[in-house]
């Protein structure tokens, strides 16, 4: 599987270690940055991973930062993109099957680094479940209407 992967400082270290252990594992890792420790614009790192994602250069997305929050912020808003922060394996499998998310984003100082590779794999082992495609095809009609608005 193709994975983007992107973090800003708070997140260098776990970002570094998901992705050795996803290369370990086969797949494809994109890294979009941060690639130091040094301090990065977050959206701008979240956003260049929602995007790859959203072209279809990667099939799934992973960020890291220190709560999560403003990685889903920021990535959520890339038109067709729905990007869930996951604290834990079950709404990291939910974010999957329940809402067709292609992108998790992790808080490296909400989770430590076994509990993140967990999370992780219960995300890129998950796939969409049909039963939820009225809600996702609600999500998209929505995002079309207020993308033309002034919201």
């Amino acid at each position: 599987m193709k994975i983007a992967i992107g973090c800003d400082e708070a997140a260098w270290d776990m970002k570094q270690a998901i992705g050795a252990e996803l290369r370990r594992q086969g797949h494809e890792v994109i890294d979009h940055g941060t690639h130091d420790g040094a301090p990065v614009l977050y959206p701008d790192i979240a956003v260049a991973v929602a995007e790859g994602v959203a072209r279809g250069e990667a099939e799934r997305g992973l960020l890291f930062c220190g709560t999560g929050i403003g990685m889903a912020i920021s990535a959520n808003k890339v038109p067709g993109i729905r990007a869930a922060q996951a604290h834990d394996t079950y709404s990291a499998e939910r974010a999957s099957k329940s809402n067709d998310a292609q992108i998790i984003t992790i808080g490296a100082r909400v989770v430590g680094l076994e509990l993140a590779k967990a999370i992780v794999q219960a995300f890129i082992g998950s796939r969409f479940e049909p039963r939820s495609l009225p809600k996702i095809e609600a999500l998209a009609a929505h995002e079309t209407r207020l993308r033309g608005s002034a919201c």
